[in-house]
């Protein structure tokens, strides 16, 4: 085997593999904060194995379909077995299903990108909410929002606690629904801004809210991560139902003239 420059970037990929692998086990264990740190932390290494690759010029096709299969494991099956394991199970065999639908979409997410992949510069936006800011919605919402709100708790309706608790059978269905939905979609989503003084200056606004999301999400020691997501989950979606309604609208009013090409085509 020749051990060759690529290796570097196939390393930090193979660590978000197994952060994914012992997230699950940690989530099988019952340690659900464990499994989330987990996944988290493999985020940070699928960051950090694409910015690797750029720098020492190792980019390669094994390389994006070694990618796409670990963040399969860590993104897709250890979110969908968390959602099981917190919740779902009670649902039966409907439950399995349930649970499985955000690893089912991220898998035909990766997929799809792989397919259409053209080259390997790094991309403005993604068709599709990519599978670890689907796997980031699920954890902040599982971890810091739905299991401190679980306890048994008496109904009493000056109690807004206890009143939401007995909304999270549907709160919990809905963010999984909406998070596979999303995956699987045609909307576009902002990739995660490199920072580099050329990726501030292309979009400088979208920086400054991802500098304010980590900031905000050490400060609340994670709480603040599924505000974070969900709000990037509808911006996506607002923008993609203005464009839309846009574009109909010129196609409207001139018929004739060739539409201009779709710049967020992959």
């Amino acid at each position: 085997m020749r051990v060759t420059r690529s290796i570097i970037p196939n390393l930090f990929t193979l660590a978000n593999l197994f952060c994914g692998f012992a997230a699950i086990v940690a989530a099988f264990d019952g340690n659900l904060l464990r499994a989330a740190i987990l996944i988290l932390t493999a985020g940070v290494f699928d960051m950090l194995d694409g910015l690797v690759a750029r720098i020492t010029d190792s980019t390669s096709e094994f390389g994006v379909e070694l990618d796409s299969l670990c963040d399969a494991v860590s993104f897709g099956v250890a979110p969908s077995v968390m959602l099981y394991v917190v919740f779902f199970h009670e649902w039966n065999q409907w439950g399995l299903l349930m649970a499985s639908l955000p690893a089912l979409a991220g898998v035909t997410r990766l997929a799809r990108f792989n397919v259409q992949l053209t080259s390997m510069d790094d991309k403005l936006y993604f068709r599709g909410m990519p599978i670890p800011a689907g796997a980031f919605v699920i954890v902040s919402y599982v971890v810091w929002w739905h299991l401190p709100q679980s306890l048994p708790l008496p109904y009493h309706p000056n109690n807004p606690v206890a009143d939401w608790a007995h909304l999270l059978p549907w709160t919990i269905t809905v963010v999984t629904l909406a998070t596979a939905g999303a995956m699987v979609s045609t909307v576009k989503y902002d990739n995660v801004p490199r920072p580099t003084p050329t990726s501030i200056r292309q979009r400088p606004v979208v920086f400054l809210v991802f500098l304010a999301a980590v900031i905000a999400s050490v400060a609340t020691n994670g709480k603040a991560i599924f505000p974070f997501m969900m709000l990037y989950m509808t911006t996506g979606a607002v923008r993609h139902a203005i464009m839309a309604f846009r574009s109909k609208t010129s196609d409207e009013q001139d018929t004739l003239e060739e539409p201009d090409p779709d710049p967020f085509d992959l």
